[in-house]
């Protein structure tokens, strides 16, 4: 079976710098999934960069993007450096930005280490049902209840949380790992999870207070991303993400991810501050 996250991931070279989306993916709102942005994004910069795997990203998403027309993606090739090499991407449709990303990529070198341990775990993945992040919407214009079953697996002891109107502690965990195996490539297996450090983030930022993310009564939308990569990981192998929100304010929500594998390992961290908007009723 071939990972439908290699179609999304996959894109076109138009000239030495500048790359064109193949496919997309609406999220709930039938807006871009702004994980796609990210995962194709971190592709177009590496598929500049020779010999060394991403570390960081740093993102603002600055408009909503469209499903209908491709995403041009703009590379600017800042520096070339002797341990670190910087990108700079924009991402365009309809000729205005969208999306504005600051990676930087790093040799493989030795150094001191450490981690911060999980004070929890879920149970395991076996032990735990698929969970949809997204409830069944007739109207919408996706094929599945859930857009991100099409490309990961997602497992949580308390699926309902996402759903939830009541108040509950700003904390989640949950599994994931893509539907079908992908390549050796640790270039694509960031990107991939790239795309999935946007599932249910942002989500943590609504659970103290009395509604959810999908919430009709709510206007959610990422404002910026930035994420870490620390050590070797497989998309297609069981990762917990465990988030939590340590603020929320002026319509903002403020939310932290730690990304481990089955073994405990801490493989990649991010952070999100979203727009949590209350609608007022007419």
């Amino acid at each position: 079976m071939t990972n439908p996250l290699l179609n999304i991931l996959d894109i076109e070279q138009l000239d030495l710098n500048l790359f064109r989306s193949r496919q997309h993916q609406e999220n709930h709102r039938n807006h871009l999934f702004g994980g796609q942005v990210l995962g194709q994004a971190l592709m177009a910069a590496a598929r500049t960069v020779e010999g060394r795997r991403p570390h960081s990203l740093h993102a603002y998403f600055m408009r909503p993007g469209v499903s209908d027309i491709p995403v041009i993606y703009d590379v600017d090739p800042i520096r070339d450096g002797g341990s670190f090499t910087t990108r700079r991407v924009v991402a365009r449709q309809k000729g205005r930005a969208i999306f504005n990303m600051a990676c930087s990529f790093h040799i493989e070198e030795p150094g001191f280490s450490h981690q911060i341990s999980l004070d929890s775990t879920p149970p395991s993945p076996e032990e735990l049902e698929s969970t949809s992040f997204i409830k069944s919407n007739p109207g919408a214009k996706i094929d599945t209840p859930d857009a991100h079953g099409m490309f990961f697996e997602l497992r949580s002891a308390s699926p309902e949380m996402y759903f939830s109107d009541k108040a509950l502690a700003p904390y989640s965990q949950f599994w994931m790992r893509a539907v079908s195996g992908l390549p050796n490539d640790p270039i694509l297996h960031c990107a991939a999870l790239a795309y999935a450090s946007d599932i249910g983030l942002m989500a943590t930022s609504t659970l103290p207070h009395p509604t959810s993310i999908m919430s009709p009564k709510l206007m959610p939308a990422s404002i910026d991303h930035a994420m870490w990569f620390h050590a070797d990981f497989r998309v297609d192998d069981w990762l917990l993400y465990s988030t939590d929100s340590p603020w929320a304010g002026g319509a903002r929500g403020l939310n932290r991810g730690l990304i481990y594998n089955r073994d405990g390992k801490l493989v990649a961290s991010t952070m999100q501050e979203g727009l949590i908007r209350p609608i007022e009723p007419r």
